[in-house]
């Protein structure tokens, strides 16, 4: 085998390709990236049995084949390299010369045959504008949780109903939830996808226009599919039943408060400094602000009110400042509106929803729901 090809596409290319391989890999194989050279181009593609990711680009080939070479080595060599033409080439003694201007590198070839089969996706599919997926992933996958013990909480579940595409996330101690338009069949259709992958998927995609995402297979193998231009990631899906944690939305918002978002964002950061690691920040909404009181043992304390609307009576909650912080670095808006539902149960506190505000009077446009529960913060 035998190409050449430009130094940036090129590296781009490995780079998009070994994003989704973990940094460590029990199966060495799997560390590979799979070039393919033949008439229409060069097609690139790493898989490890759960992600995959494949892109095609413009090369001259002049002898078409396939190599398998270790991803990361490549894609640091491939950024380095000067800016000239690279020629890779598979030498006489099975070894992978790389050439680009006068630098040379010589690369172990893997075993192709041992490498796994990267899957096709073929079945319900639909488009959905890539910057308010992008911006969808951003606001809700952050929401996933990070302990494997539960796996199913560990992915964010994508939803078609009708011409509306809903991505939810949660960790027990909040939810998140936005909707994107849907433009496909609507057929309604579910799949829970890893939030590492759906987050690569929205960095990568993100300034593509529009976004293809198909689903397909059965049984332990159902696999969904982003594909945009070029570039197409697939995800074996999460097994399990994701919790209905829509039903926990509250339909009556009349008793909530709207306050700045810069202005809140930065004296949570400020009070909660004092604060003992995983301790609640006490917040006090009143007429005209919303206080907030931190006592870090005997070493220190601190308080800070900023100005907020309130509708409703005065409240007095505590809430995990970081898990605020996330929701509010998630609102696109100028101010945030913090609704305060109400309980059946009178020994138990309700959850509060932050969701987007433009102005003090006016709802934000977006469909991004945050429900951040304040008992379970309060043991």
């Amino acid at each position: 085998m035998r190409f050449q090809v430009n130094r940036d596409v090129f590296s781009e290319a490995v780079s998009f390709v070994v994003k989704l391989l973990p940094q460590r890999n029990p199966q060495p194989i799997l560390a590979g990236v799979l070039i393919e050279a033949g008439p229409d181009g060069l097609t690139l593609s790493a898989f490890d049995y759960e992600a995959s990711a494949r892109t095609t680009i413009d090369a001259t080939v002049d002898e078409p084949g396939t190599i398998l070479v270790h991803g990361r080595l490549l894609s640091d060599i491939a950024s380095r390299l000067p800016n000239a033409p690279i020629e890779i080439a598979v030498e006489e003694d099975g070894g992978i010369a790389v050439r680009c201007g006068s630098a040379r590198f010589t690369l172990a070839a893997m075993p192709v045959e041992e490498y796994p089969s990267i899957p096709e996706v073929s079945g319900t599919s639909g488009l959905v504008p890539a910057e308010d997926f992008s911006t969808a992933i951003a606001q809700v996958a952050f929401a996933a949780s990070r302990d494997d013990v539960t796996p199913v909480l560990t992915g964010v579940q994508l939803e078609v109903t009708g011409n509306a595409l809903s991505l939810v996330a949660t960790d027990r101690y909040r939810v998140s939830l936005r909707d994107v338009p849907w433009d496909g069949e609507s057929v309604e259709q579910t799949a829970l996808v890893p939030a590492r992958t759906l987050q690569e998927v929205g960095k990568t995609f993100g300034h593509a226009g529009t976004i293809q995402i198909s689903f397909s297979g059965a049984g332990d193998r159902e696999i969904i599919a982003f594909t945009a231009g070029n570039k197409t990631v697939t995800s074996l899906l999460i097994k399990g039943n994701f919790p209905p944690v829509r039903r926990l939305f509250p339909e009556q918002t009349d008793h909530h408060a709207v306050v700045s978002t810069a202005d809140l964002t930065e004296a949570v950061r400020r009070v909660a400094l004092v604060l003992d690691r995983s301790a609640p920040l006490r917040f006090t909404f009143d007429t005209s602000a919303v206080t907030m009181d931190a006592s870090g043992g005997e070493q220190a304390r601190a308080s800070e009110s900023v100005d907020a609307h309130l509708n409703g009576g005065e409240v007095t909650l505590g809430l995990n400042p970081q898990y605020l912080l996330e929701a509010l670095g998630a609102v696109k808006s100028e101010f945030v509106r913090v609704t305060f539902t109400s309980s059946d149960n009178a020994n138990k506190l309700s959850p509060v929803l932050i969701t987007s505000q433009t102005s003090v009077e006016q709802a934000g446009l977006d469909s991004f729901k945050y429900l951040l529960q304040p008992n379970l913060l309060l043991r």
